[in-house]
C-alpha cells in the first residue's frame, strides 16, 4: 500500500518489535539464512566474554516476521530500529522482497550481517556456537534467553529448526555441568 513501509524481523523482532506497526504477518526472505554468526559484545555479551546473536549469513531462506509501518510512524519505527539493531554497526541495512504469508511479495527494511565487521563470526560448530552462549549475557540479558526465546516463537510459527533445538541442548548441558 502507498504511504506504508515493511520491516522484516529473523530474531527478536518477530517477538518483540517494540515499534508501532499496523499489520504483522509472517514471511520468507530467500537467499538468507538465520545463523548465530555474529559475536554479541552488546546485547548478549560483552567485549570481555561474547556470545552470540542471530544474523543473516549467505544462502538458504528464512520465515520470519513482517510488520507493515504506516508512513506517519515510519521516523519514530526507523529511528528505534537504528538504535536497537546497530550498537556497534554489524549489520547493515538493506531492502529485499519477503513473500507475506498471503502470498503477497513486499519490499521490506532488513538488517544483514555484515562479513566484514570484526564481531561476524562466520560458520561456526554447534559445539562452538554452544561454548560461547553458555554463561555470556549483555544488557538484554543472558544469551541462552535469547536461544530459548527464538525456539519458543519459531515453534509457535510452525516452524521447527532442528539445528537451533539441538544447540540449546548443547548450551544446556554446558551450563548445568558448570553448575555441578
Amino acid at each position: 500500500m502507498a504511504g506504508e513501509r515493511w520491516v522484516f524481523g529473523y530474531g527478536s523482532l518477530m517477538w518483540r518489535p517494540d515499534f508501532p506497526y499496523v499489520e504483522r504477518t509472517a514471511a520468507t526472505l530467500h537467499g538468507r539464512r538465520r545463523a548465530f554468526c555474529i559475536y554479541s559484545v552488546h546485547h548478549r555479551g560483552t567485549y570481555e566474554r561474547p556470545g552470540l546473536v542471530l544474523g543473516l549469513a549467505p544462502g538458504g531462506a528464512t520465515r520470519g516476521t513482517a510488520y507493515r509501518v504506516a508512513e506517519a510512524d515510519w521516523a519514530v519505527a526507523y529511528a528505534y530500529l537504528r538504535e536497537r539493531e546497530q550498537p556497534t554497526e554489524t549489520y547493515f541495512e538493506t531492502t529485499r522482497h519477503v513473500r507475506l504469508a498471503d502470498g503477497r511479495r513486499v519490499e521490506a527494511l532488513v538488517f544483514f550481517s555484515d562479513v566484514r565487521h570484526a564481531q561476524w563470526a562466520g560458520a561456526l560448530s554447534l559445539e562452538h556456537q554452544a561454548q560461547l552462549i553458555a554463561g555470556a549475557s549483555g544488557v538484554s540479558g543472558r544469551n541462552v534467553d535469547y536461544l530459548r526465546d527464538l525456539i519458543h516463537h519459531l515453534r509457535e510459527a510452525g516452524v521447527r529448526d532442528h539445528a537451533m533445538e539441538t544447540l540449546l541442548g548443547l548450551v544446556e548441558a554446558r551450563e548445568l555441568k558448570s553448575l555441578r
